[in-house]
């Protein structure tokens, strides 16, 4: 009885998978495959059957026993050239996964190469734009201030010229915070020396930074890319971690750059930041710069030990 049940399970199996394997020839290449492979289980069903008869009646399957040979053959020929099919589905899911993954790169590149495009066109209609016709005020004034006599109003137009001033300052910084000029025409070492002494001119947190790098040029998406990422991470520190110290280096790697970033602020339990606070601090923002670059971010802190980063980018 147990037999009988068990070639009876066993037939239900191979049915069962040859159903499951012509279902994937719908959905899958190499569909052949799959076909071989239904038809060898359903041989095997077949001898299941024939074992079956023979516990419940007088059915002698000796009698095609070259039979069952030829068709054992044929289920060995069918499961292997199936199976070696198999890998070449294997190989085409690969492929096709690769040029996910390359089409998601170019895609990424394309986005940062225009978000930067944006940030230059804007930090130009800045800066020869607006800053222009605030200069011709400023002139304006000054030359009402040689006319006018009396000192109320002369005071009053020296306010006014010290506001025109500052507002043209701070179109400077605007545009050049959108797009460092630096950056595009002396590359990325000398832009993150010249924003690095900014902040160390506050003297609000010191900022020790060493490079591998004197002039030496890259293509300019790793430079731009290298740059946003470190400026992002200093603006981190400066908004949350209360620090008082950032080392940043720049090393030579063969055919890659490696940056080590490290701050002796607060830290932070990385694992229990939520997506929408990773997002907030710019973390995915970085990842996705990074990973554009076919390179590694890689983010540390601990509680009271301060934060660490290391990123390496293939030149």
């Amino acid at each position: 009885m147990l037999l009988q049940f068990a070639l009876v399970l066993a037939m239900l199996l191979q049915v069962f998978a040859a159903g499951v394997s012509i279902k994937l020839t719908r959905v899958t290449k190499y569909n052949v495959s799959w076909m071989l492979i239904s038809a060898g289980f359903i041989i095997m069903a077949i001898r299941m059957l024939v074992e079956f008869l023979t516990t419940i009646s007088d059915f002698a399957p000796q009698t095609f026993r070259e039979v069952f040979v030829w068709l054992g053959v044929a289920v060995s020929f069918f499961f292997a050239v199936g199976v070696f099919l198999i890998q070449k589905i294997f190989k085409y899911m690969k492929k096709v996964e690769q040029e996910k993954r390359d089409m998601e790169k170019t895609l990424l590149n394309a986005i940062i190469q225009a978000e930067e495009t944006e940030r230059k066109r804007f930090a130009k209609d800045l800066h020869d734009g607006l800053g222009p016709i605030l200069s011709t005020i400023k002139m304006s004034l000054s030359s009402l201030t040689r006319i006018e006599k009396d000192d109320q109003t002369k005071k009053i137009l020296r306010n006014t010229d010290m506001v025109i001033d500052e507002a043209i300052k701070s179109i400077r910084e605007i545009s050049n915070n959108l797009s460092p000029h630096i950056l595009n025409n002396f590359g990325l070492n000398k832009a993150m020396r010249n924003f690095i002494n900014k902040i160390n001119y506050s003297d609000t947190i010191k900022i020790k930074f060493s490079s591998a790098f004197e002039d030496e040029r890259f293509d300019s998406n790793t430079e731009v890319v290298l740059y946003r990422v470190l400026c992002e991470l200093i603006n981190n520190t400066i908004k949350h971690a209360e620090a008082t110290l950032i080392s940043i280096s720049l090393e030579k790697s063969p055919g890659k750059i490696a940056c080590s970033y490290k701050d002796n602020g607060k830290g932070f339990d990385i694992n229990k930041l939520s997506p929408t606070q990773h997002s907030g601090m710019g973390y995915s923002n970085m990842v996705t710069r990074i990973n554009s670059l076919n390179g590694s971010f890689n983010l540390t802190s601990e509680k009271e030990k301060g934060t660490k980063a290391s990123i390496i980018v293939p030149v």
